[in-house]
């Protein structure tokens, strides 16, 4: 759900998933909110709306973490499949999958520049990944 922090009423409930979200985040402008769900897709949404703007589909597992890089053009997925994907926001497209981990991904972020990725593992390693 969104809500108004000011008046603490409920704004929009975000449809759309099969299964527990396991993280969301808000773009820098504040105008959309991707979520992430065991389900293994992530969504897009409109934060004014709460409309479904894209859905991000293309794991084979649960995705753990997602994120918006600093233009809020982006938005990285990680996932028990052992990738993390960089998506359109927009449009949901799969620009780049990243692969390489022999474990699941639980973590990942978008340098300040959002031109280099880091993803964490269960595999005990690190990746910087150039986008």
């Amino acid at each position: 759900m969104v809500w108004d922090v000011g008046s603490g009423q409920a704004i929009h409930t975000l449809k759309g998933h099969d299964d527990e979200i396991l993280d969301v985040c808000f773009n820098a402008a504040g105008t959309r909110i991707a979520t992430a769900s065991a389900d293994g897709t992530s969504r897009v949404y409109q934060t004014d709306t709460g409309s479904n703007q894209a859905i991000l589909a293309g794991h084979e597992g649960e995705i753990s973490k997602v994120t918006f890089n600093p233009m809020g053009s982006k938005v990285l997925t990680a996932s028990s499949d052992k990738t993390a994907i960089v998506w359109e926001a927009e449009t949901g497209d799969c620009l780049q999958k990243l692969e390489g981990h022999s474990d699941e991904i639980f973590s990942c972020a978008f340098n300040y520049d959002g031109d280099a990725i880091i993803t964490g593992s269960k595999d005990n390693t690190c990746r910087v990944w150039k986008c």
